[in-house]
């Protein structure tokens, strides 16, 4: 296993110290590669989010393109989402 030397606040010391001090981990190193793991899964669940966010950008960009949109006024906003928001929760 390679070895790397980190620089920590006092703040996440201590937190390293209260895990390991609790028994939820054996020693600093299981705390930080847990962390690690934590940080790749976050990482690649915000990748996955990003990715479904630029479909459906692209899904109401193509929806313009086609001419597949609802024009509304300030007024009309308030009304509309009302609608929407009446349907979705007959539906």
């Amino acid at each position: 296993m390679a070895t790397r030397n980190i620089s920590l606040t006092a703040e996440q010391d201590a937190f390293i110290d209260e895990v390991v001090g609790t028994g939820d981990y054996q020693n600093a190193s299981e705390a930080v590669r847990d962390a690690l793991r934590l940080l790749r899964s976050r990482r690649e669940e915000d990748a996955l989010r990003l990715e479904g966010l630029r479909r459906q950008l692209q899904m109401g960009i193509d929806a313009i393109e086609r001419g597949d949109v609802i024009a509304l006024d300030d007024d009309d906003i308030g009304a509309f989402l009302s609608r929407l928001s009446s349907s979705e929760r007959a539906g």
